[in-house]
């Protein structure tokens, strides 16, 4: 029985690798993209000062909580058993306000997180455009994101396409694609990304010169 299955295994596994073998894939890295887009950097600036405000508003709420609890600590020799029941009440009121404002704003699915969802999703819209595109003119079948949640333990250089997204939308400037460069090796998609030849390259018979080798000295013939 594990035989059996240990040969079927190996069968699902040469069919699986026959069939990717037709397909062409490529990957990008998202964030790096996305770090060079003007829209995305606004959206995470706003996004921050709508979280900075709620901030202070949440610390305003706890500041009031603790002299709450710090003025019944101080007077709580003082007070009757119905004045202790009605501060502590007060007390109790204030916490629970503050941990639901604290939910309610930065918890999963707050307003804080709903707010960067609606900002960010259009830059996000324009990205996965831009990847279509380039997976349509590429022909390619797969498009992986180094970014995201897929673990890739290797990646080949020739086959990262964070450059021709980043053509798409327009932020290939020399300032912004140092980072990215095109890698050296990458593969050759479009005749347009062949150098031109070299003048006199089209002599089939010439050989190409050698670095750090100097060129023969040529005899001359004797009259």
């Amino acid at each position: 029985m594990k035989k059996l299955k240990y040969l079927v295994a190996i069968s699902l596994f040469l069919l699986c690798s026959k069939v990717s073998y037709a397909q062409r894939f490529g990957y990008i890295d998202s964030e790096f993209i996305l770090s060079k887009m003007p829209a995305y950097a606004h959206a995470q600036s706003e996004v921050e000062k709508l979280s900075q405000g709620w901030q202070k508003e949440m610390e305003g709420m706890h500041a009031e909580l603790e002299k709450l609890q710090k003025s019944y600590q101080a007077e709580e020799i003082l007070l009757t058993s119905d004045m202790k029941v009605k501060r502590q009440e007060e007390i109790t009121r204030k916490e629970n306000e503050l941990r639901e404002f604290q939910r309610k704003t930065f918890g999963f699915e707050g307003s804080l997180f709903k707010r960067r969802q609606e900002m960010i999703r259009p830059v996000q819209d324009q990205l996965f455009e831009a990847v279509e595109k380039v997976v349509r003119k590429r022909g390619l079948n797969f498009m992986f994101d180094k970014s995201g949640d897929v673990v890739m333990l290797y990646t080949d250089p020739r086959h990262d396409y964070t450059e021709f997204v980043l053509e798409e939308l327009g932020l290939t400037t020399p300032e912004m694609s140092i980072p990215g460069e095109r890698p050296a090796g990458a593969l050759v998609d479009d005749p347009a990304d062949i150098p031109p030849i070299p003048a006199g390259g089209n002599d089939t018979n010439s050989k190409p010169a050698i670095p750090g080798r100097k060129p023969a000295p040529v005899k001359k013939k004797n009259n």
